[in-house]
């Protein structure tokens, strides 16, 4: 960092040129430092009534050497000063005014420069402030950029647009802290503040305050900025869009947007706001939960349409600063409004055993996979208190509505069977050679098996479109008919290669061809015989990647065993989480996949020993059984099976032979009906699993591929512009998504701006285009874009409507796409106040 020119400086300066200098030092300020302030080789004569002699000296007695005629008091004017030649033969008289050498330091060569430095002494008086500023200013700079950057200086900061300086004092005030402001106050640049605010932004006060002009600023946004008449508007809408829009100051708005909100009692009056109106409002947070309350309302009582509810929160999503802040209720609430139509339409009526399975695994899975988004996102939400009479309309509506008449309708399919196989599915004890085997004959091919404990059907949908998103994967989700008991000793040995299963004696362990079929090291065992070896998914995903490696390829069959979902629900304690477990499950699969990818598998297969039954609120009594399980030997009792000998039939249980199961052992089956639990202390009540619901028994495979080529693209977005000249200061323009989101297509984000060369002349406005409609007029946004006053400078010439689209990984953007237009603007903004 460099210093301002001293007083020593100047000196030498002007010394490098002429052999004499003479200072006039009126108050005698310098006498006492005279001598440390004089270059070498300079000979210092201070006058005392001796003028004649001291001319005399340097212009005859020695004319080589250089001299500093110093003279303090009151200069003597015309022909009294004996040494007016001297003066002026080696003027100009040198005068170590401190304004002066400040400007000189800093070029500051405007007219009025000189009252800047008189009028600013505490700045100008600051050597750290003036050394700040220096490193800022530029040659062609005006007093009003001068201020700016002082101003910029003051609060600690590079940036010295007003913009700026106002982005950082709406921060500072937002967190309770004074110190900007207090210095702009101390240096006298808070009436220069205050004038940009008149100039650039319309701002005027008798007695401006930051919280005055915070509240005139919420005030013109919640009026909607008259930017067609006034360029403050305008500069002021541009600007508080930005501060909305930069990370830098979106935390600092939210902050003082409360607060707005509440002096202006802006909550009483977006209660009276027509819903058209309201639907696009997003200056204040009350419009969020107004909107919230309505579209529940809209659902509760069915007095909105789907479709306008699902475009409504299209609309949030897009354009509210408040989306992220109530995203999981909207989360919520996109579940809710497709969950209750879904279950008052649904048929629950089953002419055979394999239409149910065919109908489950085709469309009825999507109610409980509804219920369990909406149930997890309404759990999760920070503020759930606005959805709490719609989430019990969604739990009434799925358990009294769905999950109970499925569970009767499918038991009488459940009590017609006579052996548990179906022509429409894979019995889940097939499962090795249907899909290990067939792929690994020969030897050429590996096959990794993740079972991951009770990822039912539903959940297995969910994971496979969200593998689908992943580039050069592709997966498909097939229905297995799971054993029963649906419970995870006899699920996990199912999925096994065997030839017989069947229960040990007292029912545990499973034996596979006679093997235990329990713990990782049994099902290693039995995987050696086809290459193999088992490994839990903790295990795995701590290995380093070399390691990983190395697993997979020194094994033809890879089983990696995954328990989330069935470790947290299967306990009283934590039955509670089992959707935040099957949301964390998914995270893990999803990883889990990667890294196998990432250890050269290219063949995977995701899958579960089982489903599960859960509904949040308590079951009601009618569905707990009364009767209890009869018979010579009971080896094993659960909520939702019963293993023994000589069972006794009851009209409350489905009792199942061995061989009708597919089971070599001696043991039969009793399932309870429907969705029964027998009353038992202990484990989960609410999560169950072990019986023949189809929640329970209708397995997933999801059969994931890992290619080399790019599999995913981006939506394409067009632009429709209506005109190709501007003539305001505004410009409205659409944008098309011409096609919609789907696993293999995903959405696209892009900011759009107006272009003038390569300099951004108006606000910018960041869209995601993620509209998943196949109805091509859902997929149209409308951008709307303010010019600024460097649009101006662009009158009667082209420029260019860009959209811009981020670089991946980096902080940057690069154009996607762009529109030429002409700007024809009779008036523009120019008054030269704006910096």
């Amino acid at each position: 960092m460099s210093k301002a020119p001293s007083i020593h400086d100047h000196l030498a300066v002007r010394f490098a040129n002429q052999r004499i200098v003479v200072w006039q030092d009126s108050d005698g300020g310098y006498a006492a430092e005279l001598d440390s302030q004089v270059p070498d080789g300079v000979s210092v004569l201070r006058v005392a009534d001796d003028e004649f002699a001291i001319k005399h000296r340097v212009l005859r007695e020695d004319t080589a050497s250089q001299f500093l005629i110093y003279r303090s008091g009151a200069a003597t004017e015309g022909t009294n000063n004996w040494l007016l030649d001297v003066e002026l033969a080696y003027g100009p008289v040198f005068t170590a005014d401190r304004g002066a050498l400040l400007r000189a330091g800093l070029g500051l060569a405007e007219p009025g420069s000189d009252a800047l430095v008189t009028e600013h002494p505490a700045f100008f008086s600051d050597s750290k402030l003036v050394e700040s500023l220096k490193i800022l200013l530029l040659p062609s700079d005006d007093l009003v950029t001068v201020q700016a950057k002082m101003s910029a200086v003051a609060i600690c900061q590079k940036e010295h647009s007003f913009s700026d300086l106002t982005r950082t004092l709406l921060s500072h005030h937002a967190q309770g802290e004074t110190s900007g402001w207090d210095a702009l106050s101390k240096l006298g640049l808070a009436e220069f503040h205050w004038s940009g605010a008149e100039h650039i932004y319309g701002y005027l006060s008798a007695a401006p305050t930051i919280p005055g002009f915070v509240l005139w600023m919420f005030q013109q946004a919640r009026d909607g900025f008259d930017v067609t008449s006034s360029k403050g508007a305008r500069n002021l809408a541009i600007d508080f869009r930005s501060f909305r829009d930069s990370k830098r100051s979106a935390s600092a708005i939210k902050i003082l947007a409360r607060k707005a909100e509440g002096d202006l009692a802006y909550e009483e009056q977006v209660a009276g706001l027509p819903w058209e109106t309201l639907r696009d409002a997003d200056i204040f947070e009350a419009a969020e939960r107004e909107i919230i309350r309505r579209l529940v309302d809209g659902i509760v009582n069915q007095t909105m349409p789907q479709r306008e509810i699902l475009e409504t929160i299209g609309v949030r999503r897009h354009g509210s600063f408040w989306f992220e802040d109530y995203a999981m209720l909207y989360e919520a609430l996109t579940a809710a409004a497709e969950l209750i139509p879904a279950i008052r339409a649904a048929r629950l009526e089953f002419a055979s055993f394999d239409e149910g399975l065919t109908r489950y695994r085709d469309d009825l899975f999507r109610i409980d996979q509804r219920y369990r988004q909406f149930t997890y996102a309404y759990l999760t939400a920070e503020f759930k208190q606005p959805l709490d009479e719609l989430a019990e309309q969604v739990e009434a509506a799925y358990v009294t509505d769905f999950v109970a008449p499925l569970g009767m309708s499918w038991q009488e399919q459940v009590d017609a069977v006579q052996r548990w196989r179906t022509p429409e599915a894979t019995s889940q004890s097939e499962f090795y050679e249907k899909y290990v085997a067939k792929l690994t004959k020969g030897g050429n091919k590996k096959a990794v098996v993740v079972i991951s404990d009770a990822m039912r059907f539903e959940v297995a949908k969910e994971l496979e479109t969200r593998i689908l998103g992943l580039d050069k994967f592709d997966a498909k989700t097939d229905a297995m008919l799971g054993v029963l008991p649906s419970y995870t000793q006899l699920g996990m040995a199912a999925l096994l290669p065997h030839k017989t299963l069947a229960h040990s004696m007292n029912g545990d362990p499973v034996l596979v061809d006679g093997l235990r079929s329990d713990g990782s090291a049994n099902r290693s065992k039995i995987l050696e015989a086809v290459g193999g070896t088992a490994i839990q998914a903790k295990d795995f995903v701590e290995m380093k990647p070399a390691e990983r490696r190395d697993l997979y390829s020194s094994n033809q069959v890879l089983y990696v065993y995954h328990d989330t979902i069935d470790a947290t629900g299967d306990s009283s304690k934590s039955e509670h989480r089992t959707f935040a477990a099957v949301s964390e499950s998914l995270d893990h699969l999803v990883d889990i996949v990667k890294k196998l990818a990432n250890a050269n598998a290219t063949n995977i297969f995701v899958t579960a020993d089982h489903g599960f039954l859960y509904q949040r609120s308590k079951l009601a009594t009618q569905f707990n059984l009364t009767v209890k399980p009869q018979g010579d030997q009971i080896v094993a009792e659960k909520r939702r099976y019963v293993l023994g000998r000589g069972l006794k039939e009851d009209a409350a249980f489905r009792t199942f032979q061995p061989h009708q199961v597919g089971l070599s052992s001696d043991l039969e089956v009793q399932i309870p009906n429907s969705i029964h639990r027998i009353v038992k202390p202990g484990s989960g009540f609410q999560f169950v699993h072990g019986g023949a619901s189809l929640q329970e028994i209708v397995v997933p495979v999801v059969s994931i591929n890992k290619g080399r080529s790019t599999t995913v693209e981006r939506v394409n977005v067009d632009i429709h512009p209506e005109s190709d000249k501007i003539t305001t200061g505004q410009i409205v323009v659409k944008l098309y998504q011409s096609m919609k989101v789907e696993p293999k297509v995903t959405a696209r984000r892009l900011r759009a701006g107006l272009y003038f060369g390569e300099q951004l002349i108006s606000n910018e406005q960041e869209m995601v285009f993620d509209s998943e409609s196949g109805e091509g007029r859902d997929r149209f946004q409308i951008v709307r874009l303010l010019l600024s006053k460097d649009a101006d400078a662009a009158n009667n010439q082209s420029v260019e409507f860009r959209l811009l689209e981020p670089i991946e990984g980096t902080d940057q953007w690069k154009k996607y796409k762009g529109a030429p237009y002409a700007v024809k603007r009779a008036f523009t903004s120019d008054d030269g106040w704006d910096f």
